[in-house]
């Protein structure tokens, strides 16, 4: 791919908290339609990162460049970088478990800001229907779209809302830690649900489990200290002597 091709791309980002750099001239750039796999030690500055991209903090230096065009996101508060296409989910599930599934999807599509009680009073067009019932399919939900989403699963909770944050028609989508706490099963469907949504919208995943990043990741990211010590595949990654002292060796993800 070429540069043409980016979706993101963050030049020289620094975060410093009182002198501690969370981020260290921090590089890193994401294709559009990639899906790319974030790891590192706890302090590495994944977070952060993700921070940085959503408007959650703001860098002391760097630039963060989205879309075609080279939208500088830094500066831009969180609601306008999601409405430029930026979505995020978070590493704990927030849904409305009072609400049904279908109603937490229905408050989460994207149309003219109605508010939440005008949108639950009010009717769903025809199209805004199947949008959802697709998600439904999509997060593998529909036989539960009646269901309360407080009675869901761990794992359940966070495809819904994983499905809430794609109904905002994000072209960047970014996870933080979405298989933690999940079953086996639960992690390989995660895992077969992130690898579908690739084809619609580039993705960053932050993960621990190496089991998980296997199964997903084309291209590995690895942070430490604030900054990309390696880039390339699994193998790549594995067989960096850099990487394996800072952090996989640590973890016996060989065996």
């Amino acid at each position: 791919m070429t540069d043409g091709d980016l979706i993101l791309n963050c030049e020289h980002v620094v975060v410093d908290y009182d002198g501690f750099k969370a981020l260290n001239n921090c590089n890193f750039q994401v294709h559009y339609n990639e899906l790319r796999v974030v790891i590192g030690p706890n302090g590495a500055g994944k977070t952060t990162l993700l921070d940085v991209i959503c408007g959650k903090t703001t860098p002391a230096s760097g630039k963060v460049l989205f879309g075609r065009q080279g939208i500088n996101l830094v500066g831009q508060n969180a609601e306008d970088i999601t409405k430029l296409g930026v979505g995020r989910k978070f590493q704990a599930p927030s849904v409305y478990g009072n609400l049904t599934v279908w109603d937490n999807l229905d408050l989460s599509v994207k149309r003219p800001s109605r508010g939440v009680f005008a949108t639950l009073l009010g009717r769903s067009s025809a199209a805004e229907r199947a949008r959802i019932q697709d998600t439904l399919e999509t997060i593998g939900l529909t036989p539960y779209a009646q269901e309360r989403a407080g009675a869901l699963s761990h794992g359940q909770k966070q495809w819904l809302e994983i499905g809430m944050v794609i109904l905002q028609e994000p072209l960047l989508l970014l996870v933080d830690e979405p298989v933690a706490g999940m079953s086996d099963k639960e992690t390989e469907q995660t895992g077969q649900l992130l690898t579908r949504l690739s084809a619609h919208q580039a993705i960053v995943v932050i993960e621990h489990d190496m089991d998980f990043v296997r199964q997903i990741a084309r291209i590995v990211t690895v942070l430490a200290e604030g900054t990309v010590i390696c880039e390339g595949t699994v193998e790549t990654v594995q067989g960096d002597d850099h990487v394996r002292e800072i952090y996989l060796g640590r973890a016996k993800v060989a065996h």
